[in-house]
């Protein structure tokens, strides 16, 4: 059964949505003069970094959805190289600001222990995917491009999948420890990346065409 080439990237851009919705808040909230507390004194202190993670994480999951689309990959591939040209450095740019924010932001407990070293893990391997991403391309090396990408999208995309993994917790028994939030957290990045290698291996199956015999 041929899966349809919409549900793919509306999917991505509804699980998408969960991120930026987050990101509009608190971006509404620095500049509309929110009410500051110890919870988010630090984006009123430095806006900057996490404002600049907003908008680069946003475009890149919103714009990388449609990548996935193989119909739009293949028919305009123009416009998939054009795309791609803006989506590599927004994507490194949203890592690099959330390395940023969890090095040098005065976090809170819960997050300055396991939940920080999953931060600076997966937000450097998407660093990293994102750079052999575009290495590969630029050697012309599509499938190890594409696979790379979908890597690097895969991690991007951590956040709207973990508000899934913690929101059982977080509805039933309320605000979680460290260790409920660490197992949470790394679990969206693990089932991300998990569906991403299932992607990836299944474009490299080669398509089967039915051979047509002679009336």
């Amino acid at each position: 059964m041929t899966t349809p080439r919409w549900l793919v990237p509306t999917g991505l851009i509804l699980l998408s949505l969960v991120p930026m919705l987050g990101g509009a808040v608190r971006v509404a909230e620095l500049s509309g003069g929110g009410a500051r507390t110890p919870d988010n004194a630090r984006f009123f202190d430095q806006p900057l970094p996490v404002v600049l993670h907003i908008f680069s994480a946003s475009i890149f999951l919103l714009l990388g959805a449609f990548q996935f689309d193989s119909r739009l990959r293949r028919r305009r591939i123009g416009w998939h190289r054009a795309a791609g040209r803006l989506l590599a450095p927004l994507g490194i740019v949203a890592a690099l600001t959330g390395l940023w924010m969890t090095v040098f932001y005065d976090v809170p407990p819960v997050d300055a222990t396991v939940v920080a070293v999953l931060r600076l893990g997966f937000g450097s391997a998407m660093v990293v995917a994102l750079v052999v991403g575009v290495a590969a391309a630029l050697r012309r090396d599509i499938p190890r491009h594409s696979a790379w990408m979908t890597r690097g999208y895969a991690i991007g995309l951590g956040a709207g999948t973990q508000a899934f993994t913690l929101a059982p917790w977080m509805l039933l028994v309320g605000e979680p420890g460290w260790i409920t939030r660490s197992v949470g957290m790394a679990a969206g990045w693990v089932i991300n990346l998990a569906v991403a290698e299932w992607v990836i291996r299944r474009r490299a199956v080669p398509v089967r065409r039915p051979v047509s015999t002679p009336a």
